[in-house]
């Protein structure tokens, strides 16, 4: 759908993307003025514009830890991800990479793009890592040495069963989000969560970027290595690529059916881990990634276009997360949302269907038995508004600042 069918079918969303869009340039501008700290906080708006943003209404001293970690561990991931350095070079990297973050000089030119830059300068993020609490240093440390043995190990693995592929996934986001509940707690905002729920927390994350991101992975060239487990799609077809071709659409969707069930499996534990969040602010941050996260599932399952293209929410739906996301009753309401849309779409010839409508009755019990769903916002399962005189008046106001600024940074550009 095209930016301006998606305003005229959703003319509700009109006000949280101006909202956000605002916040935005807002966060930008908030960029510290030590270069250092300039650096990791202006890049991180280059790897991560909607990430930077909740990042950047957490408390100080964690916000600084955060942004940290995540640069820290967005490099190894770069060192990881590229393909171009070869096996014995990268591995060593992966296993030290956590005492390099104590290395002001220390810098691998590698990746492309934003994350060339980032590392290229790596250095900055090792000065900024020195200027933290030690606290935040350690649980940093700790969690990129884990992380990079994990992904080491993994260069010279394959993601055979389904236990491996939770084994990957926990190396690269389970020990996020172990991470992550060390920094909250260091800050004293919140208790320590158990490694059990942290670790569901990232794992949901990336099996749901696993399953978006197929046909992406699929064709990159050089080729990318490639995560959903062999026990799963094996069922389905020869080889994990031939889920992409037409004339095995059937099978495809059905494998896309299996590893999104997988994927449910960690609701319950995400559900119970922010539901024990007290800080405002670390509650946002936690609970807009993982509401995007069952969307985008919703969104997946089902769903041919996986093999086709992109398939992600549209903004103003994302907008609208960001903006109404305050409280466990407005997340019990979300995830109750997604899971009835997620129920609508299961067909019952599907291999997958009896396991699928289990999973979203569970998450659904979950939602109900919170006694909180009379308060959510209908902003996901809702009827279509009605395009009001005033609604249509207002949207080409919007639409004619928009044509008269795309035409003006023409006219710069010339």
């Amino acid at each position: 759908m095209s930016n301006l069918g998606a305003i005229l079918k959703n003319p509700d969303e009109i006000y949280p993307l101006l909202k956000l869009k605002k916040a935005m340039k807002e966060a930008e501008k908030q960029i510290p003025k030590e270069f250092h700290w300039g650096f990791c906080y202006s890049m991180l708006h280059k790897v991560s514009r909607s990430f930077a943003l909740v990042i950047q209404q957490l408390d100080t001293q964690l916000r600084n830890a955060v942004c940290v970690f995540y640069l820290v561990l967005r490099a190894l991931d770069t060192v990881e991800d590229d393909t171009s350095v070869p096996t014995e070079v990268k591995v060593p990297i992966l296993i030290a990479f956590h005492q390099h973050i104590y290395d002001r000089d220390w810098h691998f030119s590698c990746g492309t793009k934003h994350y060339k830059v980032l590392m290229d300068e790596f250095h900055h993020v090792s000065t900024a890592f020195l200027e933290l609490d030690r606290g935040y240093q350690e649980a940093i440390e700790d969690i990129t040495k884990r992380m990079g043995a994990g992904m080491a190990k993994f260069i010279c693995k394959e993601v055979e069963t389904v236990d491996d592929y939770d084994e990957y996934c926990h190396y690269v986001a389970g020990l996020v989000g172990l991470g992550l509940s060390k920094l909250f707690h260091n800050s004293g905002l919140e208790d320590l969560a158990s490694d059990s729920l942290s670790n569901s927390m990232g794992l949901f994350l990336q099996k749901t970027n696993i399953i978006r991101d197929y046909l992406e992975d699929i064709n990159e060239i050089p080729k990318s290595r490639m995560f959903w487990p062999r026990e799963i799609w094996s069922k389905y077809v020869d080889k994990l690529e031939d889920l992409k071709y037409e004339e095995n659409s059937e099978k495809a969707v059905q494998c896309l059916n299996d590893m999104v069930t997988n994927g449910l499996l960690h609701v319950e534990d995400c559900l119970t881990y922010m539901s024990a969040l007290r800080d405002h602010s670390t509650f946002r941050f936690c609970a807009i990634p993982q509401i995007m996260s069952i969307g985008t599932l919703a969104l997946c399952h089902n769903n041919i276009q996986v093999f086709r293209g992109v398939v992600k929410m549209r903004r103003g739906l994302t907008a609208i997360v960001i903006d109404q996301t305050n409280s466990m009753a407005d997340v019990y309401g979300a995830f109750f949302d997604f899971a009835c849309m997620l129920k609508a779409k299961v067909v019952k010839t599907d291999p997958n269907a009896t396991k699928m409508l289990s999973r979203i009755e569970a998450i659904q019990k979950v939602c109900r038995d919170s006694g909180t769903l009379n308060k959510r916002k209908l902003y996901i399962v809702k009827g279509k508004p009605g395009l009001t005189p005033a609604v249509v008046f207002v949207i080409f106001i919007i639409l004619a600042i928009i044509m008269s600024r795309i035409s003006s940074n023409r006219q710069n550009n010339y």
